[in-house]
């Protein structure tokens, strides 16, 4: 099974209700140390997880997300580090992304980048690559079997909208407000509907991200699309000193 299947899988048949939860976590944040074992206590819980690449410039995200790719910036934390935090971790039962933006990884090397992390990576999540500056990235998604996840919002045309889910592969992401992370969550059912449908044809899972923090976005989200992605709101509850693993589990456990 290549990675986007794997993806693909695991969104399909989720481990807690019926809304499959991806959740995301900034690399090393908030400690370089005690990261491995946050990430795989949120694997346990989530469905897929991203791992996010920190990054100076990160133009989709709002201030939490933009203080923790700073803090971990500021505490070493660099793509090959995480490459081979991936390797020494191994595949993992829950399906791993890297989120980020381009010239880290264009700097890095796109095949260079797969090989370091192997059977460890199941995707990429590029907010600053669109499918007509992407062919380089694609070719090594190809070879080495990798998801490459597409974001729409919702002011993505309709002509635009079906281009970006045949170049999507793993999931689509549906940005649930035309903004930044960590937004409040709008009136986006229709836009989802709009989403999920172009989608179906190509037998791709949907997920909504962008402004979810509760269980009752979760529920209101979960008749629209198959998951949510939840990142903001999680690394608040890291930042604060709670649990992010009950955290999780409330937002999709049973009653």
């Amino acid at each position: 099974m290549t990675g986007a299947e794997r993806i693909a899988a695991a969104l399909s048949s989720p481990k807690q209700g019926s809304t499959a939860l991806v959740a995301y976590l900034t690399a090393g944040w908030p400690t370089r140390e005690g990261f491995r074992d946050l990430l795989d206590r949120v694997a346990d819980v989530a469905d897929v997880v991203e791992i996010g690449v920190p990054f100076s410039d990160p133009m989709a995200d709002g201030v939490t997300l933009q203080r923790t790719a700073r803090e971990a910036l500021a505490g070493g934390v660099t793509l090959q580090w995480i490459a081979d935090l991936l390797v020494e971790r191994g595949p993992h039962a829950t399906p791993t992304l890297l989120m980020g933006y381009t010239n880290p990884f264009h700097q890095f090397g796109w095949r260079r980048l797969a090989s370091a992390c192997g059977a460890s990576l199941d995707g990429f999540i590029i907010p600053d690559l669109p499918p007509e500056e992407s062919g380089d990235c694609d070719r090594v998604v190809e070879a080495f079997g990798l998801g490459m996840v597409r974001l729409v919002a919702p002011n993505t045309p309709d002509d635009r909208l079906d281009r970006l889910v045949a170049a999507a592969s793993g999931f689509v992401y549906a940005v649930t407000v035309n903004g930044i992370t960590g937004s409040a969550l709008g009136d986006v059912g229709g836009n989802l509907d709009r989403v999920a449908a172009a989608a179906k044809g190509r037998g791709i899972p949907v997920c909504a991200g962008f402004g979810v923090r509760t269980r009752d976005d979760v529920a209101r989200l979960g008749k629209h699309v198959d998951g949510v992605i939840v990142g903001t709101a999680l690394a608040d509850v890291i930042a604060r000193g709670e649990d992010p693993i009950a955290y999780l589990r409330g937002l999709v456990g049973a009653s």
